[in-house]
Parts: structure tokens; sequence; C-alpha cells
């Protein structure tokens, strides 16, 4: 046992405070997935047109991308268990009014606050798995809580979908959200903040918050983790939240068991990417950024062939598109290790923050363009969808790809400008192959 740490590093008690904290991040996918597979329903439910259906997602991301950076600073400040607990409950407490809710502004209500217990979750499970796993294995212990994160997705994709039509809307997410209730059980009895939490803990709490923020975001590493998060996340978030099952089913004419069947594929494909991605980015820190490039630029080509098709695409081809799309999710946590690499332990919680903005932010700009382009084209509502109006909306995404693209190029030259200049022996690191503590 390491001198001054109460628990070794990786070592089982890593594994079982992990498993209790990732279990409330499963819980929390499974939340802000639920709505894309019940969104039809939702229209019929509240009685609502598309753009009142964007305001659901939109609502509950805005309050997730405004939360991170707040949430960075209470981690900072409380710890991860404290957040994890307010988490859980919020959603658990959400989810049973949205089982029961039926009006507009209601509904409304209660995706605000799951989107406030969604914002608690991930930023303080990074921060156990920093503080709980040695740094050559964060990298891959990463990619594993993106991977676990997607059995939420696969619940949402299939479990839930089947529940919906089986016994109805208030039973399906009543059920849900009696799932917190035990998990914040296993959270209050089995999480500690770190292997030595006083010590690391006292460390923080003498912090200036805002001067550790600021501090952050004046780091190059850390917008380059943001527009990383940006440009990589969305789509798969966007097509999974909300616009993916409607576009597959009222737009391309498949079955509603095809498209969430497809949506499931994208789940496996973020379990299968995930271990791929984590050995990237520990054999390679140095390129973490091109790998980031790639996977946009490979993102941007599929759907451009899929919009660009005549008419309705084959099925083969959204295999494809799906596929493709997917990897954007596990690709978008490389953001949190730029994050990790250039930033100490006492302002990562700030840093984790900023860069999980970007993907949400993108994602909200995204999905609300769709769902203003839909209404104009088609104002009768879902009834009214064309593969064509879902042409036309899904093309907004190319806006928010070309900023992100520009900004990793933008920062990257500057995060690396700025370790060579100030710390060359970790560049050179870096460069190597080797990973960096701060």
């Amino acid at each position: 046992m390491t001198s001054g740490r109460q628990y070794p590093l990786g070592g089982r008690a890593a594994w079982t405070v992990y498993a209790a904290a990732v279990s409330i991040y499963v819980l929390a996918v499974f939340h802000r997935s639920s709505l894309g597979v019940a969104g039809l329903l939702a229209t019929q439910r509240f009685h609502i047109a598309a753009t009142q259906l964007s305001v659901f997602t939109m609502v509950q991301l805005l309050v997730y991308a405004a939360m991170q950076i707040p949430v960075g600073a209470l981690l900072d400040r409380f710890g991860p268990k404290r957040l994890l607990l307010s988490g859980v409950t919020f959603m658990t407490v959400a989810q049973l009014g949205f089982a029961f809710i039926d009006s507009f502004p209601a509904g409304i209500l209660a995706r605000v606050f799951v989107g406030m217990g969604d914002a608690m979750v991930f930023i303080p499970l990074l921060r156990v798995v920093s503080l709980w796993f040695p740094p050559v294995r964060i990298p891959v212990v990463t990619q594993l809580t993106g991977l676990l994160g997607q059995v939420g997705a696969l619940m949402a994709a299939s479990p839930l979908v089947y529940a919906l039509h089986r016994w109805g809307w208030t039973p399906s997410f009543a059920s849900a959200a009696a799932t917190g209730v035990v998990l914040g059980l296993l959270v209050l009895v089995v999480v500690r903040d770190s292997p030595n939490p006083d010590h690391e803990l006292d460390q923080i709490k003498v912090r200036a918050l805002a001067r550790a923020l600021r501090a952050a975001w004046r780091t190059p590493g850390t917008r380059l983790g943001l527009w990383s998060h940006f440009s990589a996340q969305f789509g798969a978030t966007v097509f999974a939240l909300l616009w993916g099952y409607p576009f597959l089913v009222a737009g391309e004419g498949l079955s509603p068991s095809t498209a969430g069947t497809l949506l499931m594929l994208m789940t496996i494909t973020t379990v299968v990417t995930s271990p791929l991605i984590g050995g990237f980015v520990t054999k390679y820190p140095f390129s973490r950024s091109t790998l980031i490039l790639g996977i946009v630029c490979a993102i941007v080509t599929v759907w451009t062939v899929v919009l660009l098709w005549p008419g309705r695409a084959p099925l083969p081809m959204l295999v494809v598109l799906v596929t493709v799309t997917a990897v954007g999710g596990p690709g978008s946590l490389v953001g949190f290790d730029l994050a990790r690499t250039f930033n100490p332990p006492t302002r990562l919680g700030s840093a984790t923050g900023i860069v999980n903005v970007g993907g949400f932010l993108a994602s909200l700009s995204t999905v609300t363009l769709i769902g203003l382009i839909l209404d104009r084209l088609a104002p009768g509502g879902p009834s009214t969808y064309t593969v064509g109006t879902f042409k036309v909306a899904m093309s907004a995404q190319y806006l928010v790809w070309a900023l992100g693209l520009v900004q990793i190029l933008r920062y990257r030259h500057k995060a690396r400008r700025a370790l060579r200049e100030s710390d060359p022996d970790a560049y050179a690191a870096l460069r190597a192959g080797r990973s960096i503590v701060p």
C-alpha cells in the first residue's frame, strides 16, 4: 500500500467504488435517452408539435450544459459522492413526476430537473476515475465508463420501447424512477471520494474556485478538449436523444422495430469501439486530436452520402450511418483526457466541466435548429414529415461540424506550442507515447 494512501490505486476497493458510481451514470444515460424513443408518444400525450417536442430535449440539454461549469466548481469544493447523491435524487424525483403529468409546462419542469440531475453525474464519475486509478489506466477506464453508460441507452432503445407499448406511459416511467432509489442507497454506502479523501478534499477546498475556473479556461488544452467534445459528440447525441428515431421512421420509412434495432446498433458500436479508442489514446497520446479529426470527418462523409441519396437511402446505408455516427460518442471522451493532461488535479473538476459544455452546447443548438426547420417545412406536424424535409433539417449539422473542426485545428496548435514552451520534457514524453501528469 502506498504511504499516505488508504487504498491502492486500481485495486479491489477502486473497482468497487467505481462500480457503484458508474451505475448512476448508466441510469442517467437511460433517463437522458428515454425521450428519444418516446418522442412520437410524447407528441400525442402532451398534444405538441415538433418544435415543442424539441423544447423538451432543448431545455434538458440547456440545463445540463449551463450547469457543467458550476458543477465542476462544486466538485472541486465538495467531492464526487455528494454530487452523485444529489444527481440521482433530482433525476428520480423528476422522472417520477414525468410519469404522471400530461401538460406541456409540467413536462418542461420535469425535464429541467432531469437535466439538473444528469449534470451532476458524469463529471464526478470522471473525478472518481482520475483519483482511484493510476494515470496509465485512466484513458481505458474512461472509455469503459462511456461503454457502460451505453447500457442505459440500450435499455431505453429496447426494454423501454417494449414497456411503453405494453404497459403505457405512467408505469414505464414510474418503474424507471424507482431504480434511482436503490442506486442512490448503493452510492451512499459504497462510494468514497478518493483513496485518501480527507487529504485530497482539504487541498481542493482552499483553492479559490473562480481562480481555478479562469486558469482552466485559459489553458489551451482545456479548450482543445472542449472543441473535441463539441465536434464528436453532438451527432450521436442528437440522433439518439430525439431526432434519430423520427428520421428513421417518418423520414426513411423504417418500421418502429427496425428503427429501434438501429438505435441498439449504435450502442453495440459504442461497446466495440470504446476499448479500441481507449487503447489508441493510451498508446498514442500525442495524436488524440488527430483521432478526433478523423472520426468527425468520417461522420460528415457518411451523412453526406445519405443526404445526397435520391429518395430514401437503402437499409445497408442506414446501418453504416448509425454505426459511424455512434463512434463519435466514445471519440468525444478523448476531450476529457486532453483536459486531464493539461490541468492539475486541483482544478480538474473545473476543466472537465468546461469540456463537457462543448458537446451538449452543440447538441442543444442542433436539436433546436432541426426542430425549427421541420416546423417551417412541415407545419402540419409529424404526420406530414417526408424524407425531403428531414434531409433539409438534418443538414443543419454541417454548420456545427464546420465550427468545431476549425476550432480543433486552432487549439491543438496552441496547446502543443504552450506545452513545448512551458515543459519541453513533458512535450517530448507525449510525442514518445508516454502519459504525463501535470
